[in-house]
């Protein structure tokens, strides 16, 4: 089929995650200005972006006022990249160096930003390169010291491109004082890139499209991180633009008792949120829930944010739940994840290729306390987890998620409040009875069914979990300091191994 006349010849960024960002990547033969401060990623960007025509046989020139020729190859080598294809022209060795002064880092005073400016256009008519990186723009700033003369030579410089059928990159370090509106106008599109500082662990890396002439782009900030091998960019994610077609069919947990607190069992499209204290049971629970679905021939992911691979699957193998065969046949991948290292954008893209790439139904994330540490305040853990946890309710997964509390008994606080993101609510509570700290498990809501309001025992075994049956003769078990008025059986303590 012909292409439509009124849809826009694209270009590839070089990186997939922005050209996702852009719907499709840059419109060619057009001028582009990349900003931000230095260490942001603008260099490894615009070698991205040359490196990404001369895949496709496009010719590329790389133009730098800040940098040598031998600088950006090592610089392409720490990525295990080459420059083949690519060529390099060293403005500032042109017009500021000769054999007698190649010590000097200062350019000659009677230098002339239109001496620059020619040097510019000889080197495009004489190599008639389809893509071109110009490295930077601050050089210029301050060679045309004039505002207005400086932008009519950007002006100039972007009516000689577009003459050329030359896409073109424009890098800039943000070093004027109140930003460049200038060159935003004169850009056919503008692509900030930022970094931020942490308290603790890694810097922040994010990108925001500020504008983009003629092209519906996906608006606000996405995390990227500098990687060997280049940026790699995680597009904000939005969960009204994936959804698909499932089988609601319930999923059993692995235990009847436990299927009946929660109206019949795990719904997929819903997501269950497990509270409680320290050591009751919680991560134990979400494993008897994922191994009875990998049962059930599903396919399972577990984010571990809070205890090692090792512990993970010792215990689980101690309490009778052996997952290492799951992992063995691909069924179940186990990541445990560092929150200082990993960006929420990182993460969210994670859990998009478990579902998306991989075919997981079944998506646990241990706990979040660890994970909202990752999260610049509460206020974007809330929405963070809102379009996560919605984008996996329209995939069909049964995700389930581990919040601890603080405190053993009495009166517990957690680190934040999501129980109303939550469609199903198991909460779990440390309870003393003749003597000796029980367990007990309540669901306290469910969305999707109705559920028992019952308060039933709750015990680790060796065989995993144990839920028993209705705590009908005691009074106040939530608090921790229930009053018995009956005989309501209870269980036995196992024996010691």
């Amino acid at each position: 089929m012909p292409s439509d006349p009124a849809t826009p010849d694209r270009v590839s960024t070089g990186v997939s995650g922005l050209d996702a960002i852009l719907g499709g990547g840059l419109t060619a033969h057009r001028l582009y200005l990349v900003e931000g401060t230095p260490g942001t990623g603008k260099t490894t960007l615009a070698m991205q972006f040359l490196r990404a025509g001369a895949a496709r046989g496009e010719s590329g020139l790389y133009i730098t006022l800040s940098e040598t020729r031998d600088e950006l190859e090592s610089a392409a080598r720490s990525h295990g990249w080459r420059l083949d294809g690519i060529d390099v022209y060293e403005l500032v060795t042109e017009l500021g160096f000769d054999s007698e002064a190649r010590q000097s880092v200062l350019l000659p005073s009677e230098l002339e930003l239109g001496e620059t400016i020619l040097r510019v256009v000889e080197q495009v008519e004489r190599l008639n390169p389809s893509r071109v990186v110009f490295d930077s723009l601050s050089e210029m700033r301050l060679l045309a010291e004039d505002p207005l003369r400086y932008r009519r030579q950007i002006l100039a410089l972007k009516q000689f491109f577009s003459q050329r059928n030359c896409t073109v990159l424009l890098l800039d370090d943000k070093s004027a004082e109140h930003g460049d509106a200038q060159l935003h106008s004169i850009a056919h599109g503008v692509i900030s890139l930022s970094q931020s500082e942490q308290e603790f662990g890694i810097e922040r890396r994010r990108l925001r499209v500020v504008k983009m002439r003629g092209l519906k782009y996906q608006g606000g900030t996405h995390d990227f991180s500098l990687l060997t091998g280049g940026l790699a960019v995680f597009p904000r994610l939005v969960a009204a633009e994936h959804l698909r077609d499932f089988d609601p069919t319930r999923r059993t947990t692995g235990s009847s008792e436990l299927d009946q607190l929660l109206g019949g069992g795990l719904c997929p499209g819903t997501n269950t949120l497990v509270m409680g204290p320290s050591g009751i049971g919680k991560t134990t629970t979400s494993i008897r829930c994922m191994l009875s679905c990998l049962e059930q021939g599903m396919r399972a992911t577990y984010y571990l944010f809070d205890e090692g691979l090792a512990t993970f699957f010792a215990r689980s193998t101690a309490l009778g739940m052996n997952l290492r065969p799951h992992v063995d046949s691909g069924a179940l991948s186990v990541t445990q994840v560092d929150p200082a290292e990993l960006s929420p954008g990182e993460f969210a893209s994670a859990v998009v290729r478990a579902v998306e790439s991989e075919g997981s139904r079944f998506v646990a994330i241990d706990s979040l306390n660890a994970y909202m540490q990752a999260m610049p305040g509460q206020n974007f853990l809330m929405l963070h987890m809102h379009e996560l946890l919605s984008y996996l309710n329209r995939q069909g997964v049964i995700t389930m998620l581990v919040l601890g509390e603080h405190g053993l008994v009495g009166d517990m606080r957690g680190d934040a409040d999501l129980s109303y993101l939550s469609d199903s609510l198991l909460l779990f509570r440390f309870f003393e009875s003749a003597g000796q700290v029980r367990s007990a498990v309540t669901c306290v809501k469910s969305r999707v069914a109705s559920h028992e309001r019952t308060i039933r025992e709750f015990q680790l075994t060796s065989q995993g979990v144990r839920v028993g049956e209705t705590l009908a003769d005691f009074d106040g078990v939530l608090s921790g300091l229930p009053s018995y008025r009956g005989g309501t059986p209870l269980f036995e303590n196992e024996p010691q191994q």
